[in-house]
């Protein structure tokens, strides 16, 4: 078990015990009075995501996934995974960890929902009476695929979040002023991100995992209060945590305004001319690792200090268009976030689950 883990464990035993003496009126606590969404939690080394009927959970170097299958059943993948920023020594870095911890979990990301849509793939072909599609695995061509995904995911992010906006505040005549042309994009990029979360948050399928993204909330919610990890205890708090990627977004978003109209600024000093949409572009994106790691530092610390009144104000944004993003979860959900948890703690669980390789030999029999 890991440091972290270990660590995590640690403050699970001494708030539980706080607990008992706060249920037992030995001491007083001001934070039990509060509603579920606004308890005193204190921010842990967790990472998670949702992804199709089920959830990712990343404690020090593990990644657990676990998926709820058609029939009912728990499939939970471990990995161990060592973060790029202690491989590369940069974890003690400010902005630059935040770069490259962006990118990490973008790739990690889109290998768990790879994961789970296979898990669903085969456990709906059997449900329907169809041999499994059990290909060996490949290592190269699984690399490449994800490769391929990834810069096609880039690129339509890109072209949609970024040079469309600048398209549009372009026809709009307001390149005069970097911070008058930049409010505009930047109104015009939050608008575009607020209607494609609000638009595919209608699709049934894509609400099923706003739904374990807000089991995934709960379940961390849990662990960092010091609460017993089980559905009753995780069902009463918050779905909306300070530390989530859609608040990320919305930094990234309203960060990229102020920085883009630094830097269109600089442009015109330096080479003595407005910039054109493409060159505009082409500086924007220059600066975006920068725009990244500093609001991945900004999120980190909103998580660190989410207690304090002035930071509860300023992350109510993020929170409220969390209320897009993450919809109520129903009970067997939660149980699915819990055993991710569980797993990825190192802890054991009551609900039986089967192991990754274990399931897949089972398909073939």
């Amino acid at each position: 078990m890991g440091v972290a883990a270990r660590r995590l464990q640690s403050i699970t035993l001494f708030r539980a015990c706080r607990r008992v003496w706060v249920d037992t009126g030995l001491t007083f606590s001001g934070g039990c009075l509060e509603t579920s969404e606004e308890k005193q939690t204190e921010d842990l080394p967790i990472g998670g995501q949702a992804v199709i009927e089920g959830v990712m959970m990343r404690v020090d170097k593990r990644i657990v996934t676990a998926v709820r299958t058609a029939d009912g059943q728990i499939v939970v993948h471990e990995e161990e995974h060592e973060p790029w920023n202690r491989r590369l020594g940069l974890h003690r870095i400010p902005v630059a960890r935040g770069a490259v911890a962006f990118l990490e979990m973008m790739i990690i990301g889109l290998r768990t929902l790879n994961l789970s849509a296979d898990v669903a793939m085969q456990s709906e072909r059997r449900e329907r009476g169809l041999a499994p599609e059990l290909e060996a695995p490949s290592r190269w061509k699984d690399r490449l695929a994800l490769g391929a995904t990834l810069a096609v995911s880039l690129a339509l992010g890109i072209g949609v979040f970024f040079f469309l906006p600048l398209a549009a505040a372009q026809a709009t005549g307001a390149a005069k002023g970097a911070l008058q042309f930049n409010l505009m994009a930047g109104a015009v990029r939050t608008t575009l991100l607020i209607g494609y979360m609000w638009g595919i948050g209608h699709w049934s399928d894509i609400r099923r995992v706003f739904e374990y993204h807000g089991a995934e909330h709960k379940s961390i919610f849990t662990m960092e209060a010091g609460a017993e990890l089980t559905v009753d205890e995780a069902r009463a708090f918050g779905r909306l945590h300070p530390r989530c990627g859609t608040s990320f977004l919305l930094i990234v978003v309203l960060l990229s305004i102020f920085v883009f109209a630094l830097v269109d600024t600089a442009f015109v000093d330096v080479f003595g001319h407005a910039q054109s949409l493409i060159e505009r572009f082409l500086t924007h994106m220059s600066v975006l690792p920068l725009i990244s790691g500093l609001s991945f530092e900004l999120l980190k610390l909103s998580g660190r200090k989410r207690n304090h009144p002035v930071t509860r104000v300023l992350i109510k944004p993020g929170l409220w268009l969390q209320r897009i993003t993450t919809k109520e979860p129903a009970d067997d959900q939660i149980e699915v976030a819990l055993v991710a948890l569980r797993v990825a703690l190192g802890q054991e669980t009551a609900v039986e689950y089967a192991p990754w390789a274990q399931w897949r030999r089972s398909l073939a029999t």
